[in-house]
């Protein structure tokens, strides 16, 4: 492929952000190294948090409608599901890499399904006859957005990949400390040099990694806009000096801002709805969004709700529901040298782990001092957090009555149970995958050879 093929065919999709952050600053970089490199005219386009989908430039050379932006959502929320189901696989396969080589197949296969979609159109009679009527467009719309709810195109294909990690033999009764990544958006959700590797860093130390979907943080836009037309409410009237008592301009104010709250809320319930049903399509093993109403409730007493600027209040309630659900050992903040949004957070952490002691709560920096300073920080903390899991494991056993070469002879036994979409279910007071998975073979074991005595 010639440079101007690149440079005609592919262009560069990446998210904008918050003023206090330097995604302008990441942008320019981009476009240094493109230019440095000799592709000054590739096209880098950025999805800004606070303006919708935004070229830098004049000419994109793209056209941004309905149907761009259903592919780039659809796009994003399987990469979230499967970068999920990955990361929870891996750690436990049996055949060291299997993960990684059918991870990449189904990438491939993913590829291939979106290139060969094509937008839904409305034709045939039907077509000429809303043409006609100047209703046309409205109907493609709606045709759009319906195949968009009930097309099969991507869940089918899901269904397949589901079988592919499927086929993946894992040992779930390794016990393994679960690491819930927050922090910065951009260092939170990438895996590179730009936060030290930290995900393979943690996975190769023994902790499995749970990963933060791109899904939360359009979940927590929709919220914010929602809260901030709550608080806004009306206050137009006053600028331009309305009585109360004008009931007529009162009212339409009224209406006017319900009706932006139920768009608002239209778009949560669907974007919501599409992402757990592709859950739903990859063995139903990915975890759902995190309600943001239960995040604002538990963050807000230590971050202010209503304060902007890159994670928000999501760091510190993240903290708080990701340890108080038992859903981690531990939380590890990243974020580059000097963010100051998630420094703020780091701020107001020292007074949530003050009130939740059994925390285990670390930020890093991706500073000048490199990775060995990083990597060791967080060796110390995941020391204390495989200790727990450990104990957990222990008390477990002890409870369950059986012996981890018991569970492991019976799940010899068992093919199913060490298939990747296996469901176990999630046990209160209990974190690690390997904790919940021996109660379960323990009581599910207990059963068999209380029906064979039965039967005997």
């Amino acid at each position: 492929m010639t440079k101007q093929e690149i440079i005609d065919r592919y262009v560069f999709f990446t998210a904008g952000a918050c003023g206090p952050c330097r995604f302008g600053m990441y942008e320019a970089e981009y476009r240094l190294a493109l230019r440095n490199s000799g592709f000054d005219e590739f096209r880098v386009l950025l999805f800004q948090q606070g303006g919708g989908l935004n070229q830098a430039e004049a000419e994109a050379g793209l056209e941004m409608n309905l149907d761009f932006f259903l592919n780039i959502l659809n796009a994003m929320n399987i990469g979230d599901i499967i970068n999920d189901v990955d990361y929870q696989i891996r750690p436990f396969e049996v055949n060291h890499g299997e993960t990684d080589r059918v991870l990449d197949e189904c990438m491939d296969l993913l590829q291939d399904v979106m290139r060969r979609k094509r937008p839904w159109t409305l034709e045939g009679k039907l077509a000429s006859l809303l043409g006609n009527t100047g209703l046309g467009g409205t109907a493609e719309y709606v045709g759009k957005f319906l195949n968009q709810l009930y097309g099969d195109d991507y869940t089918d294909a899901l269904n397949e990949v589901r079988d592919r990690f499927n086929a993946i033999p894992i040992d779930r009764t390794r016990v393994k400390p679960v690491v819930k990544i927050t922090g910065e958006f951009w260092a939170q959700t990438t895996e590179g040099d730009g936060n030290f590797n930290m995900f393979k860093f943690l996975e190769k130390e023994g902790a499995q990694v749970l990963v933060e979907p791109v899904g939360t943080w359009i979940m927590y836009m929709i919220h914010q806009a929602k809260q901030q037309i709550k608080d806004e409410r009306g206050l137009e009237l006053a600028e331009e000096g309305v009585s109360k008592w004008n009931l007529a301009k009162v009212f339409g104010s009224h209406v006017t801002a319900r009706q932006k709250l139920a768009k608002l809320t239209a778009a949560e319930v669907v974007f919501k709805r599409e992402y757990h049903r592709l859950v739903e399509a990859l063995g139903g093993i990915a975890h759902h969004l995190t309600d943001q109403y239960e995040l604002q409730r538990l963050g807000h007493p230590f971050y202010n709700s209503r304060a902007g600027g890159g994670e928000g209040h999501l760091e510190v309630a993240k903290n708080i529901y990701y340890s108080n659900k038992d859903l981690c050992h531990m939380v590890l903040s990243l974020k580059p040298l000097g963010c100051m949004p998630s420094t703020q957070s780091d701020g107001a952490q020292s007074a949530v782990v003050t009130q939740y002691k059994d925390m285990i709560f670390i930020p890093i920096e991706t500073s000048g001092e490199g990775d060995v300073n990083a990597h060791s920080r967080v060796q110390m903390a995941l020391g204390e957090a495989k200790v727990r899991a450990k104990n957990e494991m222990k008390s477990v056993l002890e409870e369950m009555g059986v012996t981890l070469e018991d569970v492991r002879e019976f799940v010899a036994d068992h093919p199913e149970m060490q298939q990747p979409m296996y469901k176990y279910g999630h046990r209160k007071g209990l974190v690690g995958v390997a904790a919940n998975f021996v109660v379960h073979a323990a009581e599910r074991l207990k059963a068999e050879r209380q029906a064979t005595v039965a039967v005997g």
